[in-house]
């Protein structure tokens, strides 16, 4: 075998750029095309149950986004050494360690919150976005592509659940972060002039219909058919 050869056998592939457009399409992808919530139809519940109001639904995506994320860092740094049978209680093991974390950095700096997400935070172990992607994604792929697959699905989920409770908390209670909208707006126009809330949007069938009605728009726009 010649040098030239030799040198040629031996040459390497130039390194994936960090940001190339595969590793981009990985977060991107989730947020419309492949959207947890409104194409996969995942993690419903808490997009109906946390939803009320902006402040805890923004700290449960925060939440949410730190779980997936680390989750998927964490398994991929372990796929070639976890054995296929226990691989689901890994996996449990290492999002309920995370869960329990944020639980804890909860309760610890923002008790209020603590006390109206705790139920909720808890049942990120069981979201079926989290382990869908550790068992999709993280258990076939390096550390940096798992992260960012854990941050656009994150990302498409939280997008999604702070439209519905925007909408929710603005037309159920009149007000955004807390912030009295409504009464702002009736302020402007004189006493005679009030905007009215609407009792159903802070219940769960508030949140069906908003959420249908983004898949609904979405779809229209994407052409997407479920088959």
């Amino acid at each position: 075998m010649s040098a030239e050869t030799l040198e040629k056998a031996i040459e390497k592939k130039p390194a994936e750029a960090l940001l190339s457009k595969r590793r981009k399409k990985l977060v991107t992808d989730p947020l419309v095309d492949e959207n947890p919530i409104t194409i996969q139809v995942l993690g419903i519940c808490s997009a109906l149950a946390v939803t009320t109001q902006m402040k805890p639904t923004l700290v449960m995506a925060i939440s949410v986004i730190f779980v997936i994320a680390m989750s998927n860092f964490v398994i991929s740094l372990m796929r070639n050494t976890i054995p296929s049978r226990v691989r689901i209680i890994v996996q449990l093991a290492v999002v309920a360690t995370l869960v329990t974390l944020v639980n804890e950095v909860l309760k610890a700096f923002a008790y209020d919150m603590y006390k109206e997400l705790s139920v909720f935070v808890g049942l990120i172990i069981t979201n079926c976005i989290v382990m869908g992607r550790l068992e999709a994604f993280a258990l076939g792929n390096k550390p940096y592509d798992s992260v960012l697959d854990g941050l656009g699905s994150a990302l498409g989920y939280s997008w999604i659940i702070l439209t519905v409770a925007f909408f929710r908390e603005l037309w159920g209670s009149g007000s955004v972060f807390g912030i009295p909208v409504f009464d702002a707006v009736s302020g402007v126009f004189g006493p005679d002039f009030k905007l009215a809330t609407n009792g159903l949007m802070v219940s769960p069938v508030g949140a069906f219909i908003i959420l249908g009605l983004i898949i609904w728009v979405q779809r229209t726009k994407t052409g997407y058919v479920e088959h």
